[in-house]
């Protein structure tokens, strides 16, 4: 993952403070993801970035607070991920098309998100919910952009912000996560889940 949660007060002012900081997220992410947060332990995660028990202190009081971060860089990385993806020029639909193959693309790539994110949920609550809240508020800025410009209903908000994050975290979740041999590509998903949002489900005869 490339983007990069200061902690408060220890943000890195040299260029090997940041790399070192990079260094241990990483390992922390390996080590959750491989053991779980109670079986993790910071001598592991310091074996794994192959600095000192000493440097991780330099940074972090505790297991609970690189994994505090570690939530928090993940849902950056999450959010880096689709503005990435997104282009001055696309219509309303096509940015939740790009913005949704790019999770999916991140997810197969970084399989750990998903154990790490809901492993939040009982250790530390309120980083699990602000994840999902502040992916559910960037979607829902995008809802109102577009109905602001005629191209989406207007009466778009909250819930169907949730709605599509839903949609989003699940196709992740089946295709990335656990993804099988003859499975659509990631973009047939992504356009087949577009067509949903486009489309409905209601078909012709429908009361």
């Amino acid at each position: 993952m490339q983007q990069l949660t200061d902690t408060a007060d220890r943000v890195p002012r040299t260029e090997r403070g940041r790399r070192t900081l990079r260094k241990l997220l990483d390992a922390a992410a390996a080590e959750f993801a491989e053991s779980g947060f109670h079986e993790a332990s910071i001598s592991g995660i310091t074996r794994r970035a192959g600095v000192a028990l000493g440097t991780f202190y330099t940074y972090y009081d505790s297991k609970d607070a690189i994994f505090r971060a570690l939530v928090g860089d993940m849902s950056e990385a999450v959010g880096a991920a689709a503005r990435d993806a997104i282009k001055p020029d696309m219509g309303p639909l096509s940015v939740e098309q790009a913005a949704l193959l790019a999770f999916l693309n991140f997810a197969a790539e970084h399989k750990e998100v998903y154990r790490i994110i809901d492993e939040a949920e009982f250790v530390d609550p309120d980083s699990y919910r602000a994840h999902y809240e502040r992916i559910a508020d960037r979607i829902e800025q995008r809802l109102t952009a577009g109905a602001a410009t005629g191209d989406l209903r207007a009466d778009l908000g909250e819930p169907e912000a949730w709605a599509v994050m839903g949609i989003n975290v699940f196709l992740g979740l089946r295709y990335a996560i656990w993804a099988k041999d003859g499975d659509p590509d990631a973009a047939t998903v992504a356009a087949a889940a577009n067509r949903l949002l486009r489309n409905g489900i209601a078909g012709p005869d429908s009361d």
